[in-house]
């Protein structure tokens, strides 16, 4: 089984709440992690989400939580209707 794991960085102006998180979140800058694995059998090489991870520093510790890529998409499109 072979996982590749992409990095990205989004970005809040406001503060935001994900289904997953126990509370808001202040905005700020944070780190997503994504790890696909490979399909095999196939000609083309294709790959299937198995985790997003959201990185969520408060102070001095990090918190990692598993979140649906679909919720943040409409996290950061509520947060981008609602900017300046």
């Amino acid at each position: 089984m072979t996982i590749r794991t992409t990095r990205t960085q989004v970005t809040f102006t406001a503060p935001f709440s994900l289904p997953e998180l126990d509370v808001p979140c202040p905005p700020g800058i944070y780190d997503v992690e994504t790890d696909e694995e490979i399909v095999e059998g196939i000609e083309r090489t294709a790959y299937l989400r198995v985790a997003t991870l959201l990185y969520v520093r408060r102070g001095a510790t990090t918190q990692v939580v598993t979140i649906e890529p679909k919720g943040l998409e409409a996290a950061l499109a509520l947060d981008a209707k609602s900017g300046p």
